[in-house]
């Protein structure tokens, strides 16, 4: 295997960098504003609706005297 000085240049060149933006004296990229929310009333009628669903289709239980041998 031969020496390659470029090869070295390059990857003292990329270490450097990578390293480097985790340094105290990097730039700091401010948060994104929070976004307001959206849709609000649809998804609570949605949710309403899955719920009444879900309380339709959901199995009552049977009576306790059809359990029982006769």
């Amino acid at each position: 295997m031969t020496f390659d000085p470029i090869a070295a240049d390059l990857a003292v060149r990329a270490a450097r960098a990578t390293a480097g933006s985790a340094r105290p004296d990097a730039p700091v990229v401010p948060d994104p504003e929070p976004r307001a929310p959206r849709l609000t009333g649809a998804r609570q009628r949605s949710a309403a609706g899955l719920h009444a669903l879900a309380r339709w289709v959901e199995p009552r239980p049977r009576p306790a005297k059809a359990c029982q041998p006769g």
